[in-house]
């Protein structure tokens, strides 16, 4: 992910229900857990180049006829050479969107005709979407992601994969060192090579020492 976060806004951050205030770093501020776990997700994806909380507001008339400023919670710009449209978003619990279906539906209808002229696209997010094990993934790699490795440590690592075609964390372990000390002590290795898409695996699964590993490509 490259460092081109900011913040601007179109609405200040306040107290809200559920809230749980504060920021991410280089991505922006939040006002729910929901939307920081969000922010942690789009800090992890490397296809994303930028994400601005509260892009714009737009207008729309509400079910009774008055007319109402609205403003969607953010805008995800992915890296050019993926050609995947922005996406514009609204991030909300499942619950509230159940209870409060009557007043967002004509404010999510408008800001889906928003999206669409401007060739963007347009999501509700809620728990299901964001609460998944690629979260729980991406919060335990994140901290390996700027782990101090050797290089010349890494390129063992990864030529001991390479050999092995695929493996997991526990057998590729194995491999590299006999002992248990040793073994140990190279673990964090492979979690960095995880985390920066050195090596590759099913994110999208819990990550654990039986999780089938493999080198990204060529050496």
């Amino acid at each position: 992910m490259s460092s081109n976060f900011y913040t601007s806004r179109a609405r200040l951050i306040g107290i809200t229900n559920r809230s749980v205030s504060g920021a991410i770093p280089d991505i922006g501020s939040y006002e729910s857990a929901l939307e920081r776990d969000f922010m942690e997700l789009a800090r992890f994806d490397s296809g994303i180049d930028s994400v601005i909380p509260q892009p714009l507001t737009i207008t729309y008339v509400d079910s009774f006829g008055v007319e109402r400023p609205y403003t969607p919670d953010g805008l995800v710009y992915y890296r050019e050479d993926l050609r995947i449209p922005p996406l514009l978003y609204e991030i909300k619990y499942r619950a509230d969107l159940k209870d409060q279906k009557r007043q967002l539906l004509p404010k999510l209808r408008k800001t889906r005709s928003v999206a669409r002229r401007r060739g963007w696209r347009f999501r509700v997010l809620t728990e299901l979407e964001i609460r998944t094990p690629y979260l729980a993934n991406a919060k335990f790699l994140w901290g390996y992601r700027a782990w101090e490795v050797e290089e010349p440590m890494a390129e063992y690592v990864l030529t001991i994969l390479d050999d092995l075609g695929i493996a997991d964390p526990s057998l590729l372990m194995a491999a590299l060192f006999s002992h248990k000390r040793d073994q140990a002590k190279v673990l964090p290795v492979i979690w960095y090579l995880i985390a920066n898409g050195r090596i590759v695996c099913d994110l999208d699964a819990p990550l654990t020492m039986k999780t089938l590993i493999r080198v990204k490509g060529d050496l």
